[in-house]
């Protein structure tokens, strides 16, 4: 049985990253990388317009983010349409997480909100050998 397609739908995969290039362990500063693929999995042109985000660390410190859009951009995807962007964050611990949502305006008026599922950002072996997180997909 196939699931009901909703009007009123973003599918939102992550893959996070970490960039121990642009980190300073010593110092407390991790930086990591995340691309985020946006599919409009409903059934009308649909306009991102906003973002909004939760990133915590492993000691509890959570900063919240809003702004207009992603990147600069508002993308409007039709059904079936997706758009990547790639961006960042810095945390104070090896390993945090993100998580928040979009608030998309449907070609028709419809106003929703698409959630971002948590994620978890991990600084792998912390140092110059340790591997990105390029092949693990959380979403």
């Amino acid at each position: 049985m196939r699931p009901i397609m909703s009007k009123y739908q973003f599918d939102v995969e992550v893959q996070p990253q970490y960039l121990p290039g642009q980190s300073s362990p010593q110092a407390g500063v991790y930086s990591f990388a995340y691309t985020i693929t946006i599919t409009n999995a409903g059934s009308v042109p649909t306009q991102l317009i906003a973002r909004h985000w939760i990133i915590a660390d492993a000691q509890g410190h959570t900063e919240e983010v809003k702004g207009l859009g992603v990147v600069g951009q508002q993308p409007l995807l039709k059904p079936g349409e997706s758009f990547q962007y790639s961006s960042g964050c810095r945390l104070r611990t090896p390993t945090g997480t993100m998580h928040g949502s979009y608030h998309c305006v449907a070609e028709d008026g419809e106003i929703f909100t698409a959630p971002i599922a948590m994620f978890l950002l991990e600084a792998v072996g912390q140092g110059a050998s340790s591997q990105p997180l390029g092949e693990r997909v959380l979403h």
